[in-house]
């Protein structure tokens, strides 16, 4: 029997498509969504490398097209993410820490393409979306194993700035330190860049020398210094581990393909994108894990830590979340 469609019901159809949102009536697509990312930083800096890997890893897999600029600095940024929308890009990813007002202004420009944003604000609208950066937990679980291995019972850090997102790393850190060494004594640098290795090797070299023999390093260039005066070092965001063999011993991984294929399903589904992605990079989602080297860590520091880890993953343990400029 054919199905027959009234003048009637078309117009009552098309009234519910126009009281969506902008985003909404638009970012059903077929075939992969179309993502464009901004990067300020060159793309192998640590942070940025997650953030390019999960794209390229989530294009390979069909779910998206993706293409990128990056080096883009703040002055040119709303530009970059202009062209980009009035390309067709259907999310747009970037980081919006040093320009907050301006990318704003240009997501309530075009309120029918997808923002993704690295925020220390909220949400905003629709088709405006924020993350924070998580790997705090395996950074606590680092701290953890640590603890137990420092002769001078004084541990260094080495950040670039000293934002939210930075300091709730470093001070999860601390925690698992901590945990298992409540006599710990802490120093700490920022070197006032996201991608500087020398002054974070130079940072790092200052620590040392002030009695320091673990290092967490939340910045690229951390462990050279390490390696320089014969200390040990803790990674961030990626696997260090093979490049500095003997010096770093754990690395707090963050893994950001739980958050691309979280908002990806949103825009395909063409839901308001205007939510904090945040979760995603909890260790239940698979956003963040610790990588360590066996053999260079004391056996009987690994219990206590799995044991921890696996509380954190099923949820019955949350690392306390302490944004605070560490001292």
């Amino acid at each position: 029997m054919p199905i027959v469609t009234s003048r009637r019901q078309l117009l009552a159809g098309a009234a519910a498509s126009l009281a969506l949102p902008a985003f909404a009536r638009t970012a059903l697509a077929a075939g992969p969504i179309k993502v464009a990312a901004i990067h300020a930083s060159p793309v192998e800096n640590a942070w940025n490398s997650r953030i390019h890997a999960a794209m390229q890893s989530a294009a390979a897999d069909g779910l998206i097209e993706y293409k990128f600029s990056e080096g883009v600095s703040a002055t040119d940024y709303p530009r970059a993410m202009r062209e980009y929308a009035e390309s067709g890009s259907q999310l747009i990813w970037g980081e919006s820490y040093a320009v907050e007002n301006e990318a704003r202004a240009v997501a309530a420009d075009y309120p029918q393409t997808a923002f993704l944003m690295g925020s220390s604000g909220g949400p905003s609208g629709d088709n405006f979306g924020v993350f924070g950066t998580r790997n705090h937990e395996a950074a606590y679980l680092a701290g953890m194993l640590a603890g137990k291995m420092s002769k001078s019972n004084v541990f260094g850090s080495v950040g670039g700035y000293p934002i939210p997102e930075v300091n709730l790393l470093i001070n999860a850190f601390r925690m698992g330190v901590k945990e298992v060494n409540p006599d710990a004594k802490f120093l700490i640098g920022f070197i006032g860049a996201w991608f500087d290795p020398a002054k974070a090797k130079e940072a790092a070299v200052a620590q040392i020398d002030a009695g320091a023999d673990i290092l967490f390093g939340e910045r690229i260039g951390t462990a050279d210094g390490a390696k320089e005066r014969g200390a040990k070092a803790i990674g961030s965001l990626i696997d260090y581990s093979p490049r500095y063999p003997g010096t770093v011993f754990a690395n707090a991984i963050w893994n950001f393909r739980p958050t691309v294929d979280a908002i990806v399903a949103d825009v395909a589904a063409g839901k308001p994108v205007g939510r904090d992605y945040t979760e995603y990079s909890f260790m239940k989602y698979g956003g963040n894990d610790i990588i360590f080297v066996a053999n260079e860590v004391p056996a009987d520091a690994v219990p206590a830590m799995e044991a921890k880890r696996a509380a954190i993953a099923a949820g019955s343990f949350q690392v306390p979340i302490d944004e605070k400029e560490p001292g």
